[in-house]
């Protein structure tokens, strides 16, 4: 479906993008045992879809609002401020769920969340697309996944600019739809050239995405002249004084803290410990986490099933309401030696602890494999 080329170094790939078929897998890891416990679990159900994002996108503007109106420096400004930006952290993260979810009963869903979320936050559903390539298994954990760098193998220094990109991003965002898109449309090179290395969110700044031939770019550039329009309205208000500076540091500010929560989350999702080569099936599972606990904080910075995301790299088709259910068969019906096993971890900070102390080790040996990342055309990965 998405232009990947079938290969087989220790799984295929399916047309969907998901892990495949069930014959071409380790003896160690059997997915197709695990999926037997599981099969019943991969109907998504629409209506609760449609619920969970009506109710958290209102939360999430209603306390944006808020935020705005209130007196500056207060209590209610400050509470509404992180109340929002949990709620738009969490419907933002229903991009991860458009990317693989395209059955026709969700057609509808892909309308309202673009028009409701991805315009007027500049993160149409498009722009995650890239994530395809983070299940591509001959190019997760190396330069070519958008979503993997080293940083567990990496100096210390290399976490600090991990983090250095987020009061960047959303001022490079607004320059990309203002400046970049309507460019792009006078040269067929300048739209290649915007399409592969300005118009993925991803993690990785070095990263430059492959264009699959089937891909929508009728609906890619409509998408994007939207969002220059939105952009060109809203910077039309600022001149003519209707939304005032002051306002857009405030929505500037909340900004920040919504994307730092998908910044720190995301550290939690992987190991980060490959230094750029294929990896096998198994290393794969491995290297992918799963946050156990019920903490609070678990719940709020892994919504939408992003705390079983070992699971999800085993089944990435598999709706994220049905993830704590999967989650519990697969141990009660796992073997107790299974590599899914060794994915939990009990929560965020155990997470970070483990990173930064990799980092710091790394640090001390002289090791640095960003340079790979830095410098992609020198890697052995199968592109």
């Amino acid at each position: 479906m998405y232009g990947y080329e079938k290969t087989a170094p220790a799984i295929a790939v399916e047309e969907s993008g998901s892990p495949a078929a069930d014959g071409q897998e380790t003896s160690a890891f059997s997915r197709r045992e695990a999926k037997k416990l599981v099969q019943d679990l991969f109907t998504p159900k629409p209506m609760l879809y449609w619920a969970d994002f009506l109710i958290t996108v209102s939360i999430g503007y209603g306390f944006a609002a808020l935020y705005l109106m209130a007196p500056a420096f207060s209590l209610i400004q400050i509470i509404a401020m992180l109340l929002s930006g949990l709620a738009l952290f969490r419907v933002g993260i229903f991009i991860h769920e458009l990317v693989h979810r395209e059955e026709a009963s969700m057609i509808g869903f892909h309308i309202a969340w673009n028009l409701l979320v991805g315009m007027p936050l500049l993160m149409h559903s498009f722009l995650y697309r890239n994530h395809l390539d983070h299940h591509h298994p001959r190019k997760f954990g190396t330069p070519a996944d958008g979503e993997y760098l080293p940083l567990g193998s990496a100096p210390l220094r290399e976490t600090a600019l991990y983090f250095a990109q987020v009061p960047i991003l959303p001022i490079m965002a607004a320059f990309r739809f203002l400046i970049l898109v309507p460019l792009s449309f006078l040269n067929p090179r300048w739209r290649r050239w915007l399409l592969e290395c300005r118009s993925s969110y991803a993690i990785d700044p070095y990263y430059r995405r492959t264009i699959p031939s089937t891909e929508r770019l009728d609906l890619w550039a409509a998408l994007d002249l939207l969002g220059f329009v939105w952009v060109v309205g809203s910077l039309t208000l600022i001149l003519g004084g209707v939304i005032t500076w002051t306002t857009i540091g405030l929505l500037y500010c909340l900004a920040i803290w919504t994307i730092g929560l998908n910044w720190i989350r995301t550290l939690a999702a992987h190991r980060f410990m490959n230094e750029g080569g294929n990896m096998t099936y198994e290393e794969q599972v491995e290297d992918s986490l799963t946050i156990g606990g019920h903490s609070l904080l678990s719940y709020l910075l892994f919504p939408i099933g992003l705390r079983y995301h070992t699971l999800h790299h085993l089944f990435p088709l598999m709706p994220y309401h049905s993830m704590g259910e999967a989650h519990r068969r697969l141990m009660n019906g796992l073997p107790e030696d299974s590599v899914y096993r060794k994915t939990i971890v009990p929560g965020l900070v155990a997470v970070l602890r483990d990173l930064l102390r990799h980092a710091s080790l790394a640090g001390k040996a002289g090791r640095n494999p960003m340079q790979v990342w830095r410098h992609p055309e020198t890697a052995t990965y199968a592109r």
